[in-house]
């Protein structure tokens, strides 16, 4: 699905960083993006795909712990 979305669409580079660091990095190099969620591992989320969105999922000191993905 992220193939048919406009510009980059994962981040594997913020693996490890700070999730709010994460999220203006994503904002940045991807202007098409209108939403970046910074969410703690474990929570629940809804299944739907957005091509605006990125969800950062962080762990319970906010460090990124896997790829962000546009969807």
């Amino acid at each position: 699905m992220a193939s048919e979305c406009e510009g980059k669409s994962s981040w594997p580079e913020l693996v490890g960083v700070q999730g709010e660091v994460a999220a203006e990095t994503i904002k940045r190099e991807n202007p098409h993006i209108t939403t970046v969620d910074i969410v703690l591992e474990g929570t629940i989320v809804t299944q739907d795909f957005y091509c605006t969105r990125v969800r950062v999922w962080v762990d319970e000191n906010g460090i990124v712990i896997s790829v962000p993905t546009i969807g």
